[in-house]
């Protein structure tokens, strides 16, 4: 099972005003899949857990070309594409009934010694791993994001009991969702297209405080994976006292 997909509903949960799939949401299926394709080709969380290791995402990519309705019943798929460095990369995509692709996207993983918190090398795994030689949903590795001057401070969030996973730190979706509650809500409803790349930087632990960092920044125009009509862009960082938690950089299309 070299390409993981499956079935869904695109339901009330997963949906804004306008009535179409939100970010966040994405997000989650794309997590799901990755999950469920792990433990079928043997790399799953409980296998990785008797040697004392996990997969952490380190960097995301995706792009909504436009936006899956309510109750439309959509694909999503899921492959690895190989390794990067330490990183195994790995696709998405998300079709219509038709097959036609609506989202793309492509995360860098790192398997981590969940005792000392340092990556391993990824060389290891990669036999489990079909490489899909040339099966692209995105064209490029999720970028390495530096801070940005001038931004301002958007508020602090405590790492509450909703935004915890299975390994007792905010989940990696939680993130994309402090993004979207810092960002116009009338400039995510009206967008048709969108493209985040965020990368995760540092862990937070339940009940620890982080404060959101955010600015406009202008259009990326040199991309063919990023919106066809540039609308705002904003860029985001998460901070822990000195430690930066997260970057990331949201474009909208109208």
């Amino acid at each position: 099972m070299d390409i993981w997909q499956e079935k869904v509903p695109l339901r009330f949960a997963s949906i804004d005003s306008s009535d179409r799939l939100t970010l966040s949401a994405a997000f989650s299926f794309f997590q799901e899949a990755a999950i469920s394709h792990a433990v079928v080709l043997g790399v799953g969380r409980d296998a990785l857990a008797k040697t004392n290791q996990a997969w952490i995402l380190s960097r995301f990519s995706i792009f909504f070309d436009s936006r899956p309705k309510y109750e439309e019943t959509l694909t999503v798929r899921s492959w690895p594409r190989g390794p990067e460095k330490l990183f195994a990369l790995r696709d998405y995509d998300i079709q219509n009934e038709a097959g036609d692709v609506f989202v793309r996207g492509r995360g860098a993983w790192l398997v981590i010694d969940v005792e000392k918190r340092r990556p391993l090398r990824i060389e290891q795994f990669m036999d489990k791993l079909p490489l899909n030689d040339g099966i692209n949903a995105f064209n490029t590795i999720p970028p390495g994001l530096n801070t940005l001057p001038n931004l301002a401070s958007a508020g602090i969030r405590a790492a509450a009991y909703s935004d915890v996973d299975y390994f007792g730190h905010v989940n990696n979706v939680r993130y994309v969702q402090w993004i979207l509650d810092v960002t116009p809500p009338d400039m995510l409803i009206k967008a048709a297209q969108m493209r985040l790349d965020i990368n995760y930087l540092n862990e937070v632990l339940p009940g620890e405080k982080v404060e959101l960092f955010t600015a406009p920044i202008a259009p990326d125009l040199t991309g063919e994976n990023y919106p066809v009509k540039p609308g705002p862009s904003f860029a985001y960082e998460g901070r822990r006292g000195g430690s930066v938690i997260f970057r990331a950089e949201l474009r909208l299309g109208d």
